[in-house]
C-alpha cells in the first residue's frame, strides 16, 4: 500500500518559550506535541472530530512512536509538520510525520505513529470503518 494518495495535512507552529529549553532549543518531547497536534488536526479533517469521538466513545489511540530527531529547532523558528496516513490494516493504521523548518528547508525530526481505534471505556479494539482512510466515519461509528 503507497500512502501517497491518503489524507494529509500540514500544520505550521512557531516555537515558543515553553517549547525550549535553557539553551533556547526545541525539547526532544516537544515535537511529540507538535505531531500531536497535527494528528488531531489530520482526524477532525477526516471526519473524527471533538463531537464525534464524545458522541461515539470511539478514540484513536498510539500504540507506538518512532521518531529520528534529525536537527535542531530554536526559539522563535517557524516549523511545519507534515503529516498523513501511511498505511492501514483492519485495526491499526500508521501516520508518518515530518517537522521541517521551511526558512531553510531543513528536515528537524522524522516519526511514524501506529494507531488503533479503541471503544471507551471499555478499551475494546474497533475495526476500521468502511472508506477508510479517507474518512473516519461511515456512519456507523
Amino acid at each position: 500500500m503507497d500512502g501517497t494518495n491518503y489524507p494529509s495535512i500540514s500544520t505550521e507552529i512557531q516555537v515558543m518559550y515553553y517549547d525550549t529549553d535553557a539553551a533556547g532549543v526545541v525539547h526532544n518531547t516537544v515535537y511529540l506535541r507538535f505531531i500531536e497536534l497535527a494528528r488531531t488536526q489530520l482526524a477532525i479533517q477526516m471526519g473524527m472530530d471533538f463531537d464525534e469521538v464524545r458522541r461515539t466513545g470511539i478514540h484513536a489511540v498510539v500504540t507506538r512512536t518512532e521518531i529520528d530527531y534529525k536537527k535542531p529547532a530554536a526559539l522563535g523558528d517557524v516549523i511545519v509538520v507534515h503529516g498523513r496516513i501511511d498505511e492501514f490494516s483492519r485495526i491499526r493504521f500508521w501516520c508518518a510525520f515530518e517537522v521541517v523548518r521551511p526558512s531553510d528547508g531543513v528536515l528537524l525530526a522524522s516519526c511514524r505513529q501506529s494507531l488503533a481505534l479503541v471503544q471507551m471505556p471499555g478499551g475494546r479494539p474497533v475495526r476500521l470503518p468502511e472508506g477508510f482512510p479517507m474518512t473516519f466515519s461511515d456512519g456507523s461509528l
